[in-house]
């Protein structure tokens, strides 16, 4: 059973339940997740941007949007409208097989892994978690990449706190630490 079938017959009883939310409709749920990745050193390197979007596309199984510099700075040689970095923006049914290779491959990869800290919510039930090495996705190419890079992916909510935000991504399988004390 995928995880957006085991949200729909076991996640929205449970979490109604235990939030005590009468109208399903009002359950919180996974929005949408953002995966992206800056990319300063394409000021230099204009191949950059070509490599990396391969290794997102491979990654998330969608083509990367290239984000690109709004202000000029001249202190990082950066002129408004260069390119640094790439970003997808994940909804629907990808979304929900990202999240589920997030939570049951990638997560359980990465080394010395104890948990998500609870204390990277923004306040209104969204996350978001830092990969410093890409490769810790077995999409990635190890061979192909010249430098490891990291990367950030944001899991957007209809949570309306913290609290609810969390419950529901427990729910879904995300190891947050255990508070120790």
């Amino acid at each position: 059973m995928t995880l957006l079938q085991t949200y729909r017959s076991e996640t929205i009883p449970a979490l109604s339940k235990e939030l005590s939310i009468a109208n399903v409709h009002m359950v919180p749920k996974v929005k949408k997740i953002i995966v992206n990745m800056g990319l300063g050193e394409a000021l230099k390197d204009k191949k950059i941007i070509d490599k990396m979007a391969e290794q997102l596309a491979l990654i998330t199984g969608q083509k990367p949007k290239v984000t690109r510099a709004t202000k000029s700075i001249s202190a990082f040689k950066l002129r408004a409208g260069m390119p640094i970095g790439l970003k997808v923006t994940l909804r629907g049914k990808r979304m929900y097989e990202f999240l589920e290779r997030l939570i049951k491959i990638v997560l359980p990869r990465v080394r010395d892994f104890r948990g998500i800290n609870a204390g990277t919510f923004d306040g209104h039930g969204n996350i978001s978690i830092g990969f410093s090495e890409m490769i810790v996705f077995p999409e990635v190419n190890f061979e192909s990449l010249d430098k490891i890079r990291g990367l950030e992916v944001v899991i957007v909510t209809t949570a309306t706190d913290d609290k609810q935000g969390k419950v529901l991504l427990e729910k879904m399988g995300m190891p947050f630490q255990k508070h120790t004390g």
